[in-house]
């Protein structure tokens, strides 16, 4: 593809709810950047490139057209994505990640620095050409976005990627309703999350799991199915993918991400 599948409205400055404004930050960058495309630590893979690559295989034997990473940070899965489909459309609500994954894109390098300790950093150069993806990087598009509010080009999709994305939404249920118009038919919806619901990005009423109603623990892979059920079936068991978090030479967040992958059956 040699041109963009859509160019989004902007309807005014964008506002950001207070929670999102820890994705706008200049440590979100360079931990992000590090996270997406820095080296493995303590012996856990790549988390956007595995879950990339689940998803593929997932795919065995079904279209490979056009597939969308929402979420998508500083871009790595979108990248991944891209040297198994024929384009790749990464959207976030952050425009710093955007302009991030924009620029790598378009120069094929970023340079970023890391906390040592204190006000001591570090500094890092990525290039796309040494990890394998500038060949296929054409086939990326980034815009920044609402992944509650999609435009409506952004549809017919093989693949949909939300990772670490559904217990960062303010009404996930609503998103579970409707995505699958954004899919097609034996479409494969892929969404990962540590399930960590705060009340700073989702209110407790809109939690899908991790609460009790009428004195009973719901789940939200439980919660998950059922909303889903009706246009999704479930493939595969649930999947643990590890990711960390740098926060400096001494200091990490160690996460399990569960990996759930549905097929839009109708």
């Amino acid at each position: 593809m040699s041109s963009a599948p859509f160019l989004p409205r902007h309807h005014g400055k964008t506002t950001f709810v207070t929670s999102y404004e820890r994705y706008q930050s200049d440590v979100a960058i360079s931990q992000y950047c590090d996270a997406h495309y820095g080296p493995d630590k303590f012996g856990v893979a790549n988390f956007p490139a595995r879950l990339a690559h689940l998803c593929a295989a997932a795919l065995a034997g079904q279209p490979h057209c056009r597939a969308l990473d929402l979420g998508c940070a500083v871009g790595r899965a979108s990248f991944e994505l891209a040297t198994c489909f024929d384009q790749v459309t990464g959207l976030d609500i952050s425009p710093r990640f955007i302009a991030i994954a924009n620029r790598l894109k378009k120069r094929g390098r970023i340079s970023y620095q890391l906390s040592e300790e204190g006000d001591l950093v570090s500094d890092h150069q990525v290039s796309l050409a040494d990890l394998g993806l500038a060949a296929t990087a054409p086939q990326v598009f980034f815009y920044q976005g609402d992944a509650q509010r999609l435009e409506a080009p952004l549809c017919d999709f093989d693949l949909i990627l939300a990772a670490n994305l559904i217990d960062r939404l303010p009404d996930p249920g609503a998103f579970l309703a409707g995505i699958h118009r954004r899919l097609n038919i034996g479409g494969l919806l892929a969404i990962a999350s540590p399930y960590s619901w705060m009340e700073a990005f989702t209110p407790r009423q809109q939690w899908l799991g991790g609460r009790f109603r009428a004195g009973c623990p719901i789940t939200t892979l439980k919660c998950m199915g059922k909303k889903l059920a009706k246009h999704f079936t479930a493939v595969e068991e649930p999947q643990e993918v590890e990711f960390v978090i740098r926060e400096n030479a001494r200091k990490f967040q160690h996460y399990i991400s569960q990996l759930t992958l549905w097929r839009r059956v109708r």
